[in-house]
């Protein structure tokens, strides 16, 4: 039985989602902006993933609250959009008391999605600084928007022949008032799955110009392989609850949310993904971590599918929603 969706991840008292987006240049970030005392942690599972400030999330360090979370497009250069949002926290008095300042702490992940737009022009400090100021508690827009705007799924033979990725977002509610939410962008290297029948709904063409997929994961399996770095990719999401948790339980339910993602896209975690799971945990109520972690699981997986059916091509490459009649639901 599917537990209840009940929103997207500003369902989660306190937490706030703002997103900018260049769709001239088809690239873009979003920020989720955390209530006091959000304490937060992550696991990485992809091999190429680009970071910043990912220390903070570790059990050693001195810092164990965390301001926000910012996902952008640009690969590395997109990282500079932290900039901007820890300005917008260090204005209004946020962060970690240093006496003469307050630093924000800012986690950050980037995909690459240089190959679709202008690879000149990627997220900066102005535009983490846009986001902040778009963000809200409204329902999170869903699609080819913020950090979702440039994102591509379906590259084993090169971005003519994939399709459009987004960003997708769910909040579903367990027992005793516990809420899990989720927030992903969908940049792969693999195909995505419906959640529920296992068909490919989004993934590597035949050819430029057709609608039928390859199945990247058979392929790979019979070895034919890339054989050069090409498009990177990266799947990221966020997972938000209001659920109390330490560094290490929070840690614990970013493993077990990975589990939803390897459900969905197929083959996940390669050497071209930097695949990565945040958990955000701001805490109002005791729940058991198996009930957490499998609601976080199911989340990502959802969201993971909304991000896809949400998508627009933009012009540029065929979304879901471009798919002929007949096609997997």
């Amino acid at each position: 039985m599917t537990p209840e969706i009940c929103g997207t991840l500003t369902s989660v008292p306190g937490f706030l989602v703002g997103q900018a987006s260049d769709f001239k240049n088809l690239t873009g970030c979003t920020v989720i902006l955390c209530p006091p005392g959000t304490l937060g942690s992550i696991d990485i599972r992809g091999s190429a993933a680009g970071t910043r400030q990912i220390d903070a999330l570790l059990s050693y360090h001195l810092v164990n609250e965390i301001q926000a979370i910012l996902l952008a497009g640009g690969s590395a250069f997109g990282l500079d959009a932290a900039g901007g949002v820890m300005e917008f926290l260090e204005e209004r008095g946020l962060g970690f008391d240093v006496t003469i300042t307050r630093v924000p702490t800012v986690p950050a992940a980037v995909i690459f999605d240089l190959s679709l737009g202008n690879c000149r022009v990627r997220p900066d400090k102005a535009m983490g600084y846009a986001a902040c100021l778009q963000a809200t508690d409204a329902p999170v827009a869903e699609g080819s928007v913020g950090v979702g705007t440039g994102a591509t799924v379906g590259k084993l033979f090169g971005l003519p022949q994939g399709m459009k990725g987004g960003l997708g977002s769910v909040c579903l509610q367990g027992p005793d008032g516990l809420l899990v939410a989720a927030l992903v962008v969908v940049n792969a290297f693999g195909d995505v799955r419906d959640h529920a029948t296992g068909r490919i709904i989004a993934g590597a063409r035949q050819a430029p110009d057709s609608f039928e997929f390859v199945d990247t994961a058979a392929h790979i399996r019979r070895g034919i392989v890339r054989r050069r770095f090409g498009e990177p990719n990266t799947t990221l999401g966020v997972v938000a609850t209001n659920a109390h948790l330490s560094r290490e339980q929070a840690q614990k339910i970013a493993q077990m949310g990975h589990n939803g993602l390897a459900k969905s896209i197929t083959p996940i975690h390669t050497l071209f993904d930097g695949d990565i799971v945040f958990v955000l945990a701001q805490p109002e109520i005791r729940a058991d971590l198996h009930v957490v972690g499998l609601l976080a699981e199911e989340a990502l997986r959802l969201a993971v599918d909304r991000a896809i059916k949400k998508a627009h091509g933009l012009g540029v490459l065929p979304a879901y929603e471009d798919l002929p009649a007949g096609s997997p639901p």
